[in-house]
């Protein structure tokens, strides 16, 4: 399987690379048009900031390449927030491919989000054999508020999409890649998946 991982120069791509080493597949870290374009499965990692990630990918003209996309792709972290229409956090414009604005948790509570948490209200393939109430790791301070694209919810101090899906398009608010095994099952069911 051809497994596409967008370089942009905020991703965590070294830990998506070694789960996916775990389960028996090679990805590819690259920014290449074509490569991304033609690969079986995309996933658009992401640590840092919204509005310089979004510059970077402007740079590198991966913002028109993801928005063609017609496989599988998965956002991870700050990937699935820039999939949204817009994020607080610089006010950043994002690609728009989910009618979701990012907003940022309120400064009653403890920011970033770090640790593990659980996600419930699960509802789509991507969670085939994960348990309701299954705990992940997540590190954030922005969040996607309860919308009608919502797969997954978590609650810190509110409830909030922890998981997306539009069409082909997938993104998660956790780190599945750092979440154990559940997190480990989540990307071999998105590597299972059907292209549509």
């Amino acid at each position: 399987m051809n497994i596409a991982i967008i370089d942009y120069g905020a991703g965590n791509v070294q830990s998506v690379l070694f789960a996916l080493e775990r389960l028996g597949f090679t990805g590819k870290v690259t920014s290449d048009a074509n490569e991304i374009n033609t690969a079986d499965k995309v996933i658009f990692p992401g640590v840092g900031e919204a509005s310089s990630a979004m510059k970077m990918l402007h740079e590198k003209g991966l913002d028109k390449v993801i928005l063609q996309l017609k496989q599988p792709v998965l956002g991870i972290c700050l990937g699935m927030q820039l999939l949204c229409k817009s994020s607080e956090e610089g006010n950043a414009k994002g690609l728009g491919i989910f009618d979701i604005a990012i907003k940022k948790f309120s400064n009653q509570m403890k920011v970033p989000q770090m640790g593990w948490n659980t996600i419930y209200n699960l509802k789509s393939s991507l969670f085939d054999g994960i348990s309701e109430k299954e705990y992940m790791y997540l590190v954030h301070s922005f969040y996607a508020p309860a919308n009608e694209y919502s797969i997954a919810t978590t609650n810190y101090g509110i409830e909030y999409a922890s998981a997306i899906q539009k069409d082909n398009f997938y993104g998660v608010q956790f780190h599945p890649e750092k979440s154990g095994k559940a997190g480990e099952l989540i990307l071999k069911n998105f590597l299972n998946l059907e292209s549509k």
